[in-house]
């Protein structure tokens, strides 16, 4: 049983060796464990798991074969979330009705024709192709399709191709004392240290007590700062529209940072950072930051994280008044470059799925301006970010 238990371990990738083996079959020989299952669990992963990042591999296979239970399929559990598939239920318009439709000419175009619309419209419009109204293909609306449209009175996302979002729209803080899923967040984010001693001398120096002691004759207590890690964080959380569908998986990577790095700032934008950001969702539109005070605020040894899909409309990035909820003097990528060449230590971590970006202009565009340095919001995305930052 306990061979079998070995090889299992060895199959699911968790890097066991045949010393480790034998040091548990000592151990068990002298009775360590007893007789119960948990004490054995425990004795068995101090002794055969040399890091934290398989743990989680340790447990299925533990449960396996010593609990009767099924191993899950793959490394990973896999949730689809119910909203996924209510949406693949909705009717679409056939690949030929969607060639028909043509863009109106570009973002200025838009809002000019929105304008006038506004002026000749009367009352309620539904299903046509011209009027401002619902379930059409009109460029101007809630609930229908058009490649390059203005959203207004619509209820969420749907096809996410809105060049301008007419609503008040609410967003909620991300919850930092949220209970992790996962401890591998913060094993990633562990890779991120400098460890230093600041502040006042409150912790024993062992090593000087004795050495001074030893050569003055007398006992001669030493004390030294406390061993903190020094690393600073900026951290820009995109929040709102299609990061809806990540906010978990967020909230427990923004519940990990706090608890790791003592100095972190945390700001929030919405699918591309413009002239200012905020910290309170609730009171974004009254107590925003402009960027150049936090550029001028925090130094360019902080290391700069930013979290978001980086799913949107490419006007949002690379033209001026691109933005989706305000008109914009700069373009979404000169505001990114600034950030970028003030904080030279910087990555963006992407909750899509890598094998996806090539399938959005803007994921593309915003690795372009993070030069390169885009990543997966993974464990293994996490680890090589960190590398990066380091």
């Amino acid at each position: 049983m306990f061979i079998a238990f070995f090889e299992a371990l060895k199959a699911a990738g968790v890097p066991v060796t045949v010393r480790e083996y034998l040091t548990l079959m000592e151990a068990m020989d002298k009775d360590v464990a007893g007789r119960e299952v948990t004490n054995f669990y425990y004795l068995s992963r101090a002794t055969l798991v040399k890091d934290e990042r398989h743990l989680d591999r340790f447990d299925r296979v533990f449960g396996t074969c010593f609990k009767g239970l099924e191993a899950l399929p793959g490394e990973e559990g896999v949730s689809i979330p119910e909203e996924w598939l209510r949406k693949l239920a909705e009717k679409h318009l056939t690949a030929e009705e969607k060639a028909q439709i043509e863009a109106l000419g570009g973002l200025d175009k838009l809002l000019e024709t929105i304008a006038e619309r506004l002026k000749e419209q009367k009352g309620r419009h539904q299903g046509g192709s011209k009027w401002i109204g619902t379930a059409g293909t009109s460029p101007f609306g809630a609930y229908g399709y058009n490649p390059e449209g203005i959203r207004i009175g619509q209820d969420g996302n749907r096809n996410f191709r809105a060049v301008k979002v007419w609503d008040k729209r609410e967003f909620r803080d991300f919850d930092d004392d949220v209970e992790l899923g996962t401890r591998n967040i913060k094993v990633a984010l562990r890779r991120l240290r400098k460890f230093a001693r600041v502040g006042a001398p409150e912790e024993l120096d062992l090593d000087g007590t004795i050495r001074e002691s030893a050569r003055q004759g007398w006992l001669d207590v030493k004390l030294r700062p406390e061993r903190r890690n020094a690393v600073k964080v900026l951290l820009f959380l995109d929040v709102g529209g299609s990061m809806d569908w990540h906010i978990r998986q967020v909230e427990e990577l923004f519940s990990a940072a706090r608890a790791e790095f003592k100095h972190l700032e945390h700001f929030y934008f919405h699918n591309c950072v413009y002239e200012s950001v905020w910290r309170k969702n609730s009171r974004r539109a009254s107590e925003r930051i402009p960027l150049h005070d936090v550029m001028h605020t925090y130094a360019s040894d902080y290391k700069l994280i930013f979290v978001g899909d980086a799913s949107m409309s490419p006007y949002e990035i690379m033209v001026p008044n691109g933005s989706v909820e305000h008109s914009n003097a700069e373009a979404g990528k000169v505001w990114l470059t600034r950030l970028v060449n003030t904080y030279p230590h910087a990555a963006w971590l992407n909750p899509v799925a890598e094998n996806l970006w090539g399938y959005t202009d803007s994921i593309s565009l915003i690795a372009h301006f993070m030069e390169g340095r885009m990543f997966p919001l993974t464990v293994h995305g996490l680890d090589a970010a960190m590398r990066e930052l380091t």
